[in-house]
C-alpha cells in the first residue's frame, strides 16, 4: 500500500501497449511484498459502480491486488472472478467516480497488505492502515497480508479458562472462555454496542490487555462517539480502531473485518499480551458478502444469502484463535433480524462460537440492563469440571429460580402472587431479587448513570448469590437490590 501509480499522462502508451500484448511482466507475490514496482497488465474494460472489469493478457490470480489512477489519485481494486481467458472482474476499494475505460491497470504482486507497527495502540485506522484520527501516518517497517492462512493446528492451543469481565450475570451464567469465541445476540437497541465498550474497558484495567475494535458498516457517528468515550476513560492507548464506515464500498466493509484481526494477529505474535479482538457487527459483514456476491453475479442461495456464507464466515472465525505466543479472545455483536435466531446468517455464525450471550427486548423493556437473557444465553463449557462446582452450583441454581419465575409469570399476573404455594411463592421472591441484583451500571455510561459504574469480581458474585439463594436478604426491598454492584457496596442514591 505504499507504492504510488506512475504519472497518468502515460495512459495512452500504456494502453496501446496492452494491445498489442507487450505488457509487463507479472510478478510474483514475493516480489510484490519486497516492494517492487507495480506493472503494467492490462486497462479498465468496463465500470459498474464499484463492479470493474479488465482486460489483460494473462490473468493474475485471483484475491490479488491491483491498482488504478482515479483522476490523479491512487485506489485499489481486489480481483475476485475470471470471466474468461483474458477478462477479470475485481471489486474496488475505493470510489470509482471518474475512473474510465481505458484506463491502466497495474498488479501489486500480492494480496492485499497493512502495516502493522506497535505504534498502532491508540489510533483509529481505516482497512488499508491510514489514520482516520487527524494523526500522523502509522510508522511501520513491516506489513501483513489481510488474507493470511490461521496458524497450523500444531501451534494452537484450546480455550483454557474463564476471562473475567467484572458483569455479573455474564461471568455467572455465561462466562467468557479465555480465547474463545462469544456472540452477543441482538435486535436494534438492546445494548450490544455499550457491553463491547464495557469489555474493552474491562480488559484494559482487570487483565491489562489490549483490544482490537473492528467496526463494521458503522456509522459515522458511531465511531465518534466509540473514539471520545475512550478517550475520555483512558482505555484508548491500549486498543486499535479499524473502522471500514457505512457509506463505503462492499469491499472495503467485506474486508475491515480481517484488517482488525491481522492487527489483532500481530499483537498477538510480538506482545504476548491477552488480546481482545471486538467486531460490531458481523452480521453487516454478512450483508457486505452478499452484496458483493450479487455484483460479481452469483445466483443467491437461501433467503437471499450468498451461496458463499458458510466458507466467508468460517475464514474469518477460524482465524480467531490462541497460539504459543498469546491468546485472542474474540467478542461479536450479531445484529438479528427481525429478532428471528433462525436466520441463516446468525446460524452460520452460532456454529463457531463458545458463549452465546442473548440481549432480549423484553428484558430491555423492563429496564434490566444489560438485558442479557439469563435462561437463553450459555456456553459450552458451563459443566462443573470446567468452572468447579461453586460457580456451576450456584448458576444452577440462579438459573432454576429465574425459570420457575418465568413459568409462574402468568399465573401471578391473572391470579396473584398469592395463590401461589409457600415454595413457589418464595422462589418467586428471591428469583425478582436476583434479577435485579444482576442489572448493573456501566462504567462506559457515566453520563447516564450519574458517573458511577460497577465492576464485581466473579467470587463476590457468587458469594451474593448464594446469599440470596439462602434467603438472607428476604426482608429486602426490590429496588435495593437493582442497578448496583455488590451487596457489600454502598446503595445507589
Amino acid at each position: 500500500m505504499q507504492s504510488r501509480l506512475t504519472c497518468t499522462d502515460r495512459g495512452a502508451q500504456d494502453v496501446a501497449l496492452v494491445d498489442e500484448g507487450v505488457t509487463g511482466a507479472i510478478e510474483s507475490p514475493s516480489a510484490g511484498d519486497s516492494g517492487a514496482a507495480p506493472q503494467l497488465i492490462g486497462h479498465v474494460a468496463e465500470v459498474h459502480g464499484p463492479v470493474v472489469d479488465v482486460t489483460c493478457r494473462i490473468l493474475p490470480p485471483l484475491r490479488r491486488m491491483l491498482e488504478v489512477a482515479i483522476d490523479g489519485k491512487h485506489a485499489v481494486l481486489e480481483v475476485l472472478h475470471h470471466l474468461d481467458g483474458h477478462r477479470l472482474r475485481a471489486i474496488a476499494l475505493d470510489r470509482t467516480a471518474g475512473l474510465r475505460r481505458g484506463t491502466p491497470v497495474y498488479d501489486s504482486g500480492g494480496p492485499l497488505r497493512v502495516p502493522v507497527s506497535a505504534a498502532c495502540l491508540g489510533r483509529l485506522l481505516d482497512p488499508f492502515g491510514a489514520p482516520l484520527d487527524d494523526g500522523p501516518a502509522l510508522a511501520s517497517n513491516e506489513s501483513r497480508a489481510l488474507l493470511a492462512p490461521p496458524p497450523a493446528l500444531a501451534d494452537t492451543l484450546p480455550s483454557s479458562g474463564i476471562l473475567e469481565t467484572g458483569i455479573k450475570v455474564i461471568d455467572l451464567l455465561c462466562p467468557f472462555i479465555r480465547g474463545g469465541k462469544t456472540g452477543l445476540f441482538g435486535g436494534a437497541g438492546v445494548g450490544k454496542t455499550v457491553l463491547i465498550m464495557e469489555f474493552m474497558q474491562a480488559v484494559a484495567t482487570l487483565h491489562g490487555g489490549v483490544s482490537v475494535f473492528a467496526g463494521v458498516g458503522e456509522r459515522i457517528r458511531e465511531g465518534h462517539e466509540l473514539l471520545h468515550e475512550m478517550r475520555d476513560h483512558g482505555a484508548l492507548a491500549n486498543a486499535v480502531l479499524v473502522f471500514g464506515q457505512m457509506d463505503e464500498s462492499p469491499g472495503v466493509r467485506f474486508r475491515v473485518g480481517l484488517a482488525a484481526l491481522t492487527y489483532a494477529e500481530f499483537l498477538r505474535d510480538t506482545l504476548g499480551k491477552d488480546v481482545l479482538f471486538l467486531m460490531d457487527n458481523v452480521f453487516r459483514f454478512v450483508q457486505a458478502g452478499s452484496e458483493v456476491s450479487g455484483l460479481l453475479g452469483r445466483m443467491p442461495a437461501t433467503v437471499g444469502y450468498q451461496p458463499t456464507l458458510p466458507s466467508e464466515v468460517a475464514e474469518l472465525q477460524d482465524r480467531i484463535v490462541s497460539s504459543r505466543r498469546g491468546h485472542i479472545t474474540s467478542v461479536q455483536a450479531v445484529y438479528v433480524p427481525a429478532d428471528d435466531m433462525t436466520d441463516p446468517a446468525v446460524n452460520a455464525i452460532l456454529a463457531h462460537l463458545d458463549t452465546r450471550v442473548i440481549l432480549s427486548r423484553a428484558q430491555a423493556a423492563k429496564g434490566l440492563y444489560p438485558a442479557v437473557d439469563p435462561l437463553a444465553s450459555g456456553s459450552n463449557l458451563m459443566d462443573r469440571h470446567f468452572l468447579g462446582d461453586r460457580h456451576y452450583t450456584v448458576a444452577h441454581d440462579v438459573r432454576e429460580h429465574l425459570a420457575r419465575y418465568r413459568e409462574l409469570e402468568d399465573i401471578i399476573t391473572m391470579l396473584g402472587i398469592e395463590e401461589l404455594s409457600e415454595a413457589d411463592r418464595r422462589m418467586v421472591q428471591r428469583a425478582r431479587r436476583l434479577q435485579r441484583y444482576l442489572t448493573q451500571p456501566f462504567h462506559a455510561m457515566t453520563a447516564q448513570n450519574a458517573g458511577r459504574g460497577a465492576s464485581v469480581p466473579l467470587q463476590q458474585t457468587l458469594t451474593d448469590c448464594e446469599a440470596f439463594l439462602r434467603g438472607d436478604h428476604d426482608a429486602l426491598p426490590e429496588e435495593r437490590c437493582y442497578m448496583r454492584g455488590a451487596m457489600t457496596d454502598p446503595v445507589p442514591a
